[in-house]
């Protein structure tokens, strides 16, 4: 049984990460407002909602 070698060309890339600094503030101030109208949310719950029962 013959085994057959083959010449199996690789690829090599250099992968750079770029940290985009506007990317990161975007996220940043989206999440943010999440947590903003979360608590916002809450403290409308606890103060106007919450003592009704």
């Amino acid at each position: 049984m013959a085994i057959e070698h083959r010449n199996v060309g690789v690829e090599e890339r250099i992968v750079e990460k770029k940290s985009d600094s506007s990317k990161v503030g975007t996220a940043i101030i989206k999440y943010a407002t999440y947590l903003i109208i979360f608590f916002g949310v809450l403290y409308f719950l606890i103060q106007y909602i919450l003592p009704k029962f």
